[in-house]
């Protein structure tokens, strides 16, 4: 590397680590928030065990803050030696628009290895331990799963509200049960309620004492002008309420996008090796089954290859709109990332339609970046 190049590439690479942290930290916030809080709060997570876990979520982020931030990252530092005249002074000594950016796009290559490495390694085993961590903690006391004066919803079918804990004892216990379309079909309000945890099952056993039952409608449970059949009772019979949303019994349960390369590469093997049922229901689901990992496989390819195609638009449109501005390269960042997951959502709701081979048209949209960054390029350096 000349002089020339070890400077705009750490000019390049310090600005858009910084650009990646900051995604990164925007991104951790609001996930840390939505699956740590309310543990947290209840005094279920300690403070070294919340710090894990957030860092276990970092991985998972990082695989949406890199395209981004390496695209702030060039816009922020093409666009400033733009702006300072230093891009003119070096095509003004006869280097070509390639031959400057050369640096730029040489890290964003590299960030694609890395890119690759967090899709297919770091972010599948970092999720993975997360929610085997999480689980651990949540199983070695469940009853903190129910935190006073707080709507509970994630047990299947039932939405429980309890205004007093003391122990395994709740007072003042609210329950409704939900129909399929989660409309409240029947509400249970106790005076006390006391929960015990079945291991086997990994589902909370729940029993009330002294209760008021509202039975509605079941067809239209919404249709509040009819009359509610009421009834009461000293104890209930036992409610299970499972947990399998919160955590699983034994093993975690890994979902196919956790799945790390070669473990990606068995599974499709395992699937192709299997023949095609007979029966034409059954052989579409088949297909939909095979297609959906392989969406996934060709999806962690083409994120990681977003960050080149991010950079390759990012160096001439720099240069082009000249601006040192952090908020308005952080506009242009954040809208062209958008566009480009915008394209990649659309392809990905063909997922039920295998013919169309979305797997493949998972690439256009890095494609379509691609191509407007070399006519990008070749009309800047035509000027």
């Amino acid at each position: 590397m000349t002089l020339l190049d070890r400077y705009i590439f750490k000019s390049v690479f310090f600005t858009c680590a910084a650009a990646v942290g900051v995604f990164t930290f925007i991104m951790v916030v609001p996930n840390a928030a939505r699956d740590l809080m309310a543990y947290v709060l209840s005094g279920q997570l300690t403070l070294g065990a919340f710090v894990r876990l957030v860092l276990l979520i970092i991985p998972f982020v990082v695989t949406y803050a890199l395209p981004m931030g390496m695209l702030t990252g060039v816009l922020l530092t093409l666009g400033r030696l733009s702006a300072d005249s230093e891009i003119t002074a070096m095509r003004a000594a006869g280097l070509g628009l390639g031959r400057i950016a050369r640096p730029a796009i040489l890290l964003a290559a590299l960030g694609v290895a890395l890119g690759l490495y967090f899709n297919f390694y770091s972010m599948p085993r970092a999720r993975v331990e997360y929610h085997r961590e999480l689980g651990t903690i949540i199983r070695a006391n469940p009853l903190r799963i129910i935190v006073p004066k707080t709507y509970i919803r994630d047990f299947p079918g039932y939405v429980v509200y309890v205004n007093e804990k003391t122990g395994g004892l709740m007072k003042d216990f609210w329950l409704w049960q939900l129909d399929d379309e989660r409309r409240a079909v029947r509400l249970v309000h106790a005076a006390s309620g006391r929960f015990e945890y079945d291991e086997n099952d990994n589902a909370l056993i729940l029993t009330l004492t002294h209760a008021q039952v509202e039975t509605r409608n079941v067809k239209q449970p919404e249709q509040f002008a009819e009359p509610q059949l009421l009834g009461s009772f000293e104890q209930s019979e036992p409610i299970r309420l499972s947990l399998d949303r919160f955590f699983r019994a034994g093993s975690v349960h890994v979902k196919q996008e956790w799945l790390t390369y070669d473990q990606l590469q068995a599974e499709r093997a395992r699937l192709a090796a299997l023949p095609l049922p007979t029966d034409p229901a059954e052989r579409k689901e088949e297909i939909k089954a095979r297609m959906k990992l392989d969406l996934i496989y060709h999806e962690k390819f083409n994120t990681a290859l977003a960050i080149l195609s991010l950079a390759l638009i990012g160096v001439p449109l720099g240069i082009k709109v000249s601006r040192r501005e952090t908020s308005a390269n952080f506009a242009v960042a954040l809208g062209l990332t958008l566009a480009y997951y915008l394209m990649t959502v659309a392809v990905k709701v063909l997922d039920r339609h295998p013919e169309y081979r979305p797997d493949l048209l998972l690439w256009v949209p890095n494609l379509i970046l691609i191509a407007v960054g070399v006519w990008l390029f070749s009309r800047i350096g035509k000027k």
